[in-house]
Formats: structure tokens, C-alpha cells, sequence
């Protein structure tokens, strides 16, 4: 199960398409409130309902997502239990994907040392002993990252790749006809 956090303020596009590409290539994606209510309110104005809250978060962990915005990134950052549930993700070899402004939540954890990452530009100060790079996307063991808005189909498309095959992710690019 791929589990993507929402918090007030979230990028929509970075959280949606993920969901939406990954539950093309049949991938169990789970939008989740960090709250104790469904609705969470996108940067953009956009409500959307999460599937589940953050209690509900089973065993059953393949990926956690968590998607950029402003406020949503520092909101999910001041999340203790999603701080928890992130230390514990990367303890156990889980994959940790992060977008935007987002990889600031890895950095600040020390969990990016030493590892090629990615984010938003002006965010780049926040991933604390990261190889810096400019790459859309940036795969580091279990560790992606990836830039913003404009790269959450590329961010997408290789949790895809990671998580089932590359035909699965040509596949459902070319369906969409999305060219990368």
C-alpha cells in the first residue's frame, strides 16, 4: 500500500497525480488526513476527501508520499506522528518519496546524508549533508525526491517503475500520452 499524506495547504497537483498514476498501474494508493477529519484543503483552494486518516495507517506500507505546498509541507513537518511514522519507514528499508518543497522534511530528519536528492528550488539549504542535484527526479536507495508542480508526473511515473515494473509505467504513459 502507497500511503500519500495530505495536510492543509498541500500541492493538489503533486498529491492527485500520484494518486491517479499509481492507481492506473493498480497500485493500492491511499490519500490520508494527518487530521481527524477527512476533508483536507489544498494550497489552491481544491477540497479534497482522504481516504483514510491517520490512524488507520495499516502495517501494510510500501511507500509513503508526501507532497509539496506551502503550507502543506510545513504542516506535515510539525506532524509528530508522521515524523514517527517517516523514521520508521526509513529504519525499515520502506520507500520515502518526497516533492517540492517536501524533501525539507528528510533533510531536517538527517535522512538524506550523503544521498543524491532533489526539491524546489530555494529549498536546497533545508536537505541537511545531500548530494544536491537539479534532476526531476532523484532515486537514492529507498529515498525519491523530485522538484515540484511541474515534475509530479516524472515523480510519479517512477514511484510506478519502483513499485511494479518498467513496462507497467510505459505502458500506462503511453495511455495517457505522456512523453518523457
Amino acid at each position: 500500500m502507497v500511503y500519500i499524506m495530505l495536510a492543509e495547504g498541500f500541492e493538489e497537483i503533486e498529491a492527485l497525480s500520484v494518486v491517479d498514476i499509481l492507481r492506473r498501474g493498480e497500485v493500492d494508493a491511499k490519500t490520508v488526513s494527518v487530521y481527524n477529519t477527512p476533508m483536507v484543503c489544498g494550497a489552491h483552494g481544491i477540497e479534497v476527501k482522504a481516504d483514510i486518516m491517520f490512524d488507520d495507517i495499516e502495517n501494510d506500507i510500501d511507500a509513503i508520499v508526501l507532497p509539496g505546498g506551502i503550507p502543506g509541507t510545513p504542516n506535515l513537518q510539525s506532524n509528530k506522528n508522521l515524523e514517527k511514522l517517516i523514521l520508521d519507514c526509513a529504519a525499515k528499508g520502506i520507500f520515502v518519496a518526497a516533492i517540492c518543497a517536501a524533501p525539507m522534511i528528510l533533510g531536517e530528519l538527517n535522512l538524506l546524508e550523503n544521498r543524491v536528492a532533489t526539491c524546489y528550488p530555494s529549498f536546497e539549504k533545508h536537505l541537511k549533508g545531500a548530494i544536491i542535484s537539479e534532476d526531476r527526479v532523484c532515486v537514492d536507495g529507498k529515498f525519491i525526491t523530485s522538484r515540484g508542480a511541474g515534475t509530479a508526473h516524472d515523480f510519479a511515473f517512477t514511484l510506478l517503475k519502483l513499485l511494479k515494473n518498467p513496462e507497467i509505467k510505459n505502458t500506462i504513459r503511453e495511455g495517457m500520452l505522456y512523453d518523457i
